[in-house]
């Protein structure tokens, strides 16, 4: 049984919300998964100036927080994540940076890797996040598989095939349908993952 671990960061609910299809997807292809957040590493007093972020933290308080063993478990590792300037936000970043150990000896080698976005525009940097931190995955080596477009479903979902990613409207709904695209990337990753760990 493939093992996959969907790590997110969300602040207001969106990536989390794709977290959670990417999982239910994962389960439905056979694979074991794991859902976990990155820690939350804004002032407080930002979160509590923004009443949908403050909502977002006390209802997903209970999800657990990544560590380096749910990288070191999983054979594909789904991220979802929202863009900060065109990049990747600092709480999966930091995250992220302090997997050295992981990658010295050798234990990020042959994850199977794909991400997902979202950005409050439809040009707020949404391929540029997931261009940026694929990067990393390769200084990993990692295998990054991204949806492209081998399923229908890119196309209703805004067409990015590093990557799902959708824009947050300012009332925190969805604009584009991204449901499907997002359970087939993580179809997708679950399987190259058992052909890679199976």
């Amino acid at each position: 049984m493939v093992k996959v671990a969907v790590i997110y960061y969300s602040s207001t609910g969106t990536n989390y919300q794709m977290a959670n299809w990417a999982a239910e997807a994962a389960k439905e292809a056979g694979a074991e998964v794991k859902v976990v957040r990155t820690e939350e590493l804004a002032p407080e007093a930002a979160i509590n100036s923004n009443e949908a972020w403050k909502k977002h933290v006390e209802e997903t308080k209970d999800v657990p927080v990544a560590t380096s063993d749910d990288i070191e478990w999983a054979d594909a590792i789904i991220f979802s994540m929202p863009t900060r300037f065109g990049s990747v936000p600092s709480q999966l970043k930091q995250f992220i940076d302090s997997q050295g150990g992981l990658w010295a000896t050798g234990k990020t080698a042959n994850k199977v890797v794909t991400a997902m976005a979202s950005a409050s525009n439809s040009h707020g940097g949404h391929e540029a996040t997931l261009l940026n931190f694929y990067t990393t995955m390769m200084h990993w080596g990692a295998i990054i598989v991204p949806p492209g477009y081998t399923d229908e479903s890119a196309y209703e979902s805004g067409g990015n095939p590093y990557g799902t990613s959708v824009t947050q409207a300012q009332d925190g709904s969805m604009v584009e349908n991204v449901e499907n695209a997002v359970k087939h990337q993580a179809r997708r990753a679950v399987e190259v993952a058992s052909k890679i760990h199976g």
